[in-house]
């Protein structure tokens, strides 16, 4: 039995989880305390305002994850933090914290990338085997990754330009729909037609498995601009056209790796597309992407929504499977958290706007 507390403070959530492996992998707490409040009226997350907040609650959520659990510190066999990429402060705040949790009690420090937790998600909630074709998609990433082991992971496909998670907060700013854009954006689009506008679908055609987002997004200001002042069908048609198009692009460019992965693993019979990250809570993109995989002789695995946006389950969890695999820092201690940390250390940044999903 091992027992693995996490802390999870990369951006806007401060949060705190225990997971058991026993004979089946389980969460035995998963506490996320949520920031959208103190950063609503700015649009997006402030960063100052972020690590001040992680401070002022990360000992609270910490303490309630393991009163949930029914734990105390000396029944955990080792303290998960994540350390990069995100917002420096907050990863300085939440390792900090795991290091002094870790030292104190005597037990090891697992230092985590963010990216690895929302990528090995999936063995935690359906017992997947390596290797898998992972499609990721947040406010800051969005990629397709081969993973094919725990730390072993090959990037087929990223952004250009912007993640599509920051495409969808832009599109609810220049609309004034409330922060965080994709909840809003999604329900906005229920309401809307979605073949009002013809906004484009970025690289289609192209041979080359990237993505872009940046042209999309300027066509959806450009369309607000135009009908300005907006009222709410007008809004909801913009919303609803935006996400068909992010939807028919996602589907064209992942459809391209689905067959390179088949290529590669001629004798897997059903081979698996994960799909990670806060945007894969959106039920078209989800729904899409079945129906692709489905066509494809794939079988589509997507995390339940609480486990698709930041939370501590999947740092817990990626460090439990690296502690399992002997993947541990020699000198864990003087690990310094990271803004920037890609899941394939051997790829090419890509030429973009310099944005940190274009050169993740």
């Amino acid at each position: 039995m091992t027992r693995v507390l996490g802390i999870e403070t990369s951006c806007d959530e401060t949060a705190a989880a225990v997971v058991d492996a026993g004979s089946a992998p389980s969460i035995l707490s998963n506490v996320v305390l949520s920031q959208i409040e103190d950063h609503a009226a700015f649009g997006g997350v402030v960063p100052e305002i972020a690590a001040r907040a992680h401070v002022e609650a990360l000992d609270g959520v910490i303490e309630a994850a393991l009163s949930q659990a029914g734990l105390g510190l000396s029944d955990i066999d080792a303290v998960a933090a994540t350390s990069g990429p995100g917002l420096i402060g907050g990863l300085i705040v939440g390792l900090t914290t795991a290091k002094a949790i870790a030292a104190a009690a005597g037990k090891p420090l697992l230092p985590i990338n963010h990216l690895e937790g929302h990528a090995l998600t999936a063995r935690l909630t359906d017992r997947l085997e390596f290797p898998y074709l992972l499609l990721l998609v947040s406010g800051g990433h969005t990629q397709i990754l081969l993973v094919t082991g725990v730390g072993r992971y090959a990037r087929w496909a990223t952004t250009i330009d912007d993640a599509l998670g920051e495409a969808f907060d832009k599109t609810a700013k220049h609309l004034g729909l409330p922060y965080p854009g994709g909840p809003s954006v999604e329900k906005a689009a229920k309401e809307g037609d979605p073949t009002r506008f013809a906004f484009p679908r970025p690289l289609k055609g192209e041979s080359r498995p990237d993505f872009s987002f940046s042209g999309l997004k300027t066509a959806v200001r450009k369309a607000a601009s135009e009908l300005e002042p907006l009222d709410e069908k007008a809004i909801a048609d913009i919303c609803a056209s935006f996400q068909r198009a992010v939807t028919e692009t996602l589907a064209e460019r992942v459809g391209r790796s689905l067959g390179r992965f088949r290529d590669m693993f001629p004798a897997i019979s059903e081979p698996v597309l994960v799909v990670a990250g806060g945007v894969a809570a959106n039920r078209e993109i989800r729904d899409a992407l079945d129906g692709l995989c489905v066509s494809h002789g794939f079988r589509l695995v997507a995390p339940p929504a609480v486990l698709c946006g930041d939370n501590a389950a999947m740092i817990a969890w990626a460090g439990l499977e690296r502690l399992e695999a002997g993947l541990t820092e020699d000198d864990p201690f003087a690990f310094a958290p990271r803004s920037r940390w890609p899941l394939d250390m051997e790829a090419e940044p890509m030429i973009g706007s310099g944005r940190r999903g274009a050169k993740a």
